[in-house]
């Protein structure tokens, strides 16, 4: 039986997580061989959003694309940085006027894959329904091989779309919380899972910011200018086993996260 493996990496967070990805990706290639490597971008701009400029560079380290969420749009230049085709997807259940797409198909070594970007309704405002959205997006893609990345707060609310996808979608995978899960599975049909991928970023931090600001926020109520915690990244990601005819699942594994540190 013929495998591949898809490995993703959890939000990015400024310039720590992007330079913690860029170091492990070498190691990450040689252990995995992935076909495809995918990660979330969407904090990678100084903690919050994302830059045309910065989603080339992570880009040409040999990513295939990128996932974005809630703060797709939190820097102004993304509104125009979408012209240029580049494999990025933000959440598809946003108004349909919005710039950018929330579905993206890359062919690598004679694979289709559709990657899908939605956000969570529980606790985030402002977007359509996700399973609905799914839905309509299952009858526009031929490819088996299916990668949803589901920006969402709520575990509920992602492990039900997990099981909402089951036999259909080669993965279901969580983002937004910045917290790595241990909930990773292979649900009924091939279907992997887990509920939150962690972050990339400095885990001294609190969600990969300054730790002192945050609890100034905390300890006053008063307005506070978050910013990136200056301290090293480290990676969290998962690793997930396809087979290469059916795009089912097989394994998925965990790496990374802030008790093993970077990759050992």
């Amino acid at each position: 039986m013929s495998t591949y493996n898809i490995v993703f990496l959890g939000d990015i967070v400024g310039r720590p997580g992007r330079e913690a990805v860029k170091a492990a990706l070498p190691t990450l290639r040689e252990r995995y061989k992935p076909r495809f490597i995918i990660a979330n971008a969407e904090n990678s701009a100084a903690g919050i959003g994302i830059t045309p400029a910065i989603a080339d560079e992570i880009l040409s380290w040999g990513i295939d694309a990128l996932t974005l969420g809630n703060h797709a749009f939190d820097k102004r230049e993304m509104l125009q940085g979408w012209e240029n085709s580049r494999p990025v997807v933000r959440p598809h259940n946003l108004p349909k006027r919005t710039p950018g797409t929330g579905l993206i198909e890359i062919e690598r070594d004679g694979t289709r894959l559709a990657i899908i970007n939605l956000c969570g309704r529980v606790f985030l405002n402002g977007y359509d329904d996700p399973f609905r959205a799914i839905d309509e997006l299952k009858t526009a893609i031929s490819t088996p091989h299916v990668f949803l990345d589901f920006h969402a707060e709520a575990t509920s609310e992602k492990i039900a779309m997990g099981y909402h996808c089951s036999g259909w979608a080669t993965a279901v995978i969580g983002t937004h919380t910045h917290v790595p899960t241990a909930d990773s599975r292979i649900l009924d049909g091939g279907t992997a899972y887990q509920s939150d991928t962690g972050m990339c970023g400095p885990y001294d931090g609190v969600l990969g910011m300054d730790r002192s600001r945050v609890l100034q926020r905390f300890l006053t109520s008063l307005p506070v200018r978050f910013e990136v915690h200056d301290g090293p990244g480290v990676i969290s990601g998962v690793r997930i086993n396809v087979e290469s005819v059916s795009g089912r699942a097989l394994s998925i594994e965990r790496f990374g996260g802030p008790e093993r540190g970077n990759l050992e």
